[in-house]
């Protein structure tokens, strides 16, 4: 069972561009007619799975374990700003994935695959469960169904305001 520990701390909305690309994604997530929607719980991942939920008559289920990686004092940094100040230190996510806390405090690699792992052995058992979630669940959640290794994981996320569809 999932410990209730908070991860992604920073509840950052959707920008401008992110809430333009809302009404196309939730007609295109709609089609797929899912059985349940899940969501993080975090804005971004509200404005999705509410409306798509709505529109099925269902009622969103809001999961923490699906929050983004725990950044530490990185929280709400770009990826240039982080390179910027930290240099190469970003890459401890794979070299060291046991021991590498992002912004000294964050979650390790290790931590956030466990995590994952245990959300998804805890997926209700339904024919179709749509789950809005963030970059490094979503690339974390591909790499483990497709029996990848870490080395692959980057190769794994997806863009902003898409997603993906995993038959089993």
């Amino acid at each position: 069972m999932w410990s209730g520990r908070c991860y992604g701390q920073s509840d950052i909305g959707l920008s401008r561009a992110g809430q333009a690309m809302i009404p196309a994604l939730v007609d295109e997530l709609t089609a797929l007619r899912p059985d349940v929607v899940i969501h993080s719980g975090l804005r971004r991942t509200r404005a999705l799975a509410e409306p798509v939920a709505a529109r099925l008559a269902l009622s969103p289920i809001t999961l923490p374990q699906w929050q983004e990686r725990h950044f530490g004092a990185w929280e709400g940094d770009t990826w240039n700003a982080i390179y910027r100040a930290t240099g190469n230190a970003m890459d401890g996510m794979v070299d060291d994935p046991d021991g590498f806390r992002p912004g000294e405090t964050g979650e390790t690699t290790a931590e956030l695959i466990a995590r994952i792992r245990m959300a998804l052995q805890e997926l209700p058992d339904r024919e179709r469960v749509a789950i809005v979630s963030h970059g490094g669940p979503i690339a974390v959640s591909r790499m483990l169904l497709a029996g990848g290794s870490l080395s692959g994981l980057a190769a794994m996320i997806i863009p902003p305001g898409t997603f993906v569809v995993i038959d089993n």
